[in-house]
């Protein structure tokens, strides 16, 4: 791991000491990441990165524009012997189902596609959504659960002074 993305996960780490559970899935470079968080990491399959098959490894470029136009624009279309957008989603689905009746702080350290089929299950959307999110290296995406459903929250940065008035 990137001595310089290690550390920003240790200062990431300390804003949630009483973690219940830490939780990545099979990928080195999310349980390293996990690992930074201190305390006993726990695979679980379920948080594995969307399975690329025969595009793995490959840069987007290498792809074929209309591959990936049609996977981009179609959830369920896959690379060839790969997962599409609408099994990503399923599966994390259930894992969020498994989540959604416990108690305590679970951090789960993911890929960004797991992360965006997360938030597609809390806003009950599509998989057709899939590719109009986001997820930068090291972000971090909050769920709230009621027992009932799940909520995204949105903590904020907030403000480093007060905002002027009428702003």
């Amino acid at each position: 791991m990137d001595p310089r993305y290690r550390a920003r996960a240790e200062s990431m780490a300390a804003r949630f000491p009483g973690a219940s559970r830490v939780l990545t899935g099979p990928a080195l470079r999310a349980r390293q990441t996990a690992e930074a968080f201190g305390g006993e990491v726990l695979e679980d399959a379920a948080l594995a990165d969307q399975d690329f098959g025969e595009w793995s490894g490959k840069e987007l470029t290498d792809v074929g524009t209309a591959d990936l136009s049609a996977w981009l624009s179609d959830p369920h279309a896959a690379p060839p012997a790969g997962e599409t957008f609408g099994q990503v989603c399923a599966r994390v689905r259930g894992f969020m189902d498994r989540l959604l009746g416990g108690s305590g702080l679970t951090l789960a350290v993911t890929h960004p596609a797991t992360i965006r089929a997360a938030i597609l299950t809390a806003l009950g959307a599509s998989p057709a959504c899939f590719a109009r999110i986001d997820v930068e290296p090291l972000s971090l995406v909050e769920f709230r659960g009621d027992g009932r459903r799940w909520m995204l929250r949105a903590p904020g940065a907030g403000f480093p002074e007060p905002l002027p008035p009428g702003a």
